[in-house]
């Protein structure tokens, strides 16, 4: 993959840092997108990666915001060069029981998880076409497969995700372009860490393989996915869960 450009959103998180390094050290030229770029959170991202021997570019982008992501993936593109690899990864959590979750923890979730799929992938994937060449990434959830007490916002997000890749990567094909989801399952992340120990135990005590996963390892799923090796794997769907969600 040198000399190929990949835009990453989310990239701060520790999936999209992880993805950002793989894909640095595939050979990629690295541009990293996250709403804290310009802040202190922003700065130490860049100095961390720079450490660790990946360095990467980080601008902000607003990934529900359909003009903004038009704004900066032009800039991008007319600064660094054609994007030919896109990794939607930006993702939050409102979590709640449905009957006690409000419209405005419904919509946070949606707007990031979901619109950002078009408001990043739409101003990209007509350039890859006329290219010839693209490789779309769509980071989506094992419980956007089999659902989630307490998640009726974000497993309705990352269901939807899987969607909109078997129907974009069926109009892309014959340019040259794929698309696939990769859906992790539990990982060592900072957010999971920070569970309980008890009710992280009784997590992992589900999960076949008997630990979490971790985000170096679904980064390394994407840089396979990313590879000019992998043009016909399109409209995919990765499980990377242990076991824990078994599919034919």
């Amino acid at each position: 993959m040198t000399h190929r450009i990949a835009l990453v959103t989310g990239a701060t998180g520790g999936v999209g840092s992880a993805i950002c390094t793989a894909l640095a050290e595939a050979g990629c030229k690295v541009v990293g997108t996250d709403i804290t770029a310009g802040t202190e959170k922003g700065d130490a991202w860049i100095t961390q990666m720079e450490n660790d021997g990946t360095p990467c570019e980080l601008v902000k982008m607003d990934v529900r915001d359909t003009e903004n992501c038009k704004v900066v993936v032009s800039d991008v593109e007319s600064r660094v060069g054609p994007i030919d690899v896109l990794v939607n990864c930006a993702g939050i959590t409102r979590d709640g029981t449905f009957r006690k979750m409000d419209f405005a923890q419904w919509k946070a979730v949606l707007d990031t998880n979901l619109d950002s799929m078009f408001n990043v992938t739409h101003p990209v994937v007509g350039g890859m076409m006329e290219r010839g060449f693209g490789r779309v990434v769509n980071i989506s959830s094992l419980n956007g497969v089999k659902g989630q007490f307490g998640q009726a916002n974000y497993s309705a997000s990352k269901g939807g995700i899987h969607g909109f890749t078997m129907a974009v990567a069926q109009e892309v094909a014959r340019k040259g372009v794929t698309v696939n989801t990769v859906s992790p399952g539990y990982l060592s992340t900072e957010m999971v860490m920070a569970v309980p120990e008890d009710v992280r135990n009784k997590i992992i005590a589900q999960i076949p393989v008997g630990r979490l996963g971790e985000a170096a390892e679904v980064a390394d799923a994407v840089a396979f996915l990313a590879r000019d090796e992998s043009g016909y794997i399109t409209g995919m769907n990765f499980n990377i869960n242990g076991g824990q969600h078994m599919q034919h």
